[in-house]
């Protein structure tokens, strides 16, 4: 788990091919490795990876095909700066939200203006989790922890101040920048409730549909 507020900004220093997937080198620049180990958690851009290697001032991690597919890190470069963040502990502060590191999809930024010394993104989410995304709640983009401003449909907006830009990659991002959306894992836990006992079939089938079809006579 993470709480969505990025420690360091690293730099891809390697991309290794493996057998379809890849191995890729991150230096974590002020990020402090003294107290990581082999097999712990970091965010890289909000996806929840394990080092397998690591030096003082960079770590290893494998990327799975499905990650590739699902996330931004395919897209990722040598050189490219992503947001950093080492996994919680029960030490630590809670300054964000609870941040699982699993990404829901891709966003896509529509636009960028400043709002005085602040920076508003308009933001389209895919279709299937505008339901998640609500004025005020939270969500986390390429693993920072933000507050949602505005919603329309799947359209979003949000506000960032100079420290979080200075501080994030996300003082790069343009229109068509691709971003990790993590959705707040309280809403889905919600949509997971109120299915009640539904929730534990994959048929279709209801009494009602049945009844619609002919099959059942109320």
């Amino acid at each position: 788990m993470f709480t969505g507020i990025i420690q360091s900004i690293g730099t891809i220093a390697d991309l290794q091919p493996k057998g379809g997937d890849i191995a890729l080198v991150v230096n974590t620049a002020k990020l402090d490795m003294s107290d990581v180990a082999l097999g712990d958690s970091i965010a890289v851009n909000g996806v929840c990876l394990t080092a397998i290697a690591m030096t003082e001032s960079s770590f290893t991690a494998d990327i799975s095909r499905e990650t590739l597919s699902l996330t931004s890190l395919g897209a990722l470069s040598k050189g490219s700066d992503v947001n950093l963040e080492k996994a919680l502990t029960l030490q630590t502060r809670l300054g964000g939200h609870m941040v699982s590191g699993h990404v829901d999809g891709l966003g896509e930024i529509e636009s960028r203006y400043n709002d005085g010394r602040s920076t508003r993104f308009r933001i389209k989410a895919p279709d299937d989790l505008a339901k998640y995304i609500a004025a005020k709640g939270s969500i986390t983009i390429d693993g920072v922890s933000l507050t949602v401003n505005v919603v329309d449909g799947a359209l979003f907006e949000i506000n960032i101040v100079p420290h979080t830009i200075q501080e994030t990659i996300i003082g790069s991002y343009q229109t068509g920048t691709k971003i990790n959306l993590e959705v707040d894992v309280v809403a889905r836990y919600l949509e997971r409730l109120i299915q009640g006992d539904a929730a534990a079939s994959s048929s279709n089938i209801t009494e009602s549909f049945l009844a619609e079809n002919g099959f059942y006579k109320t």
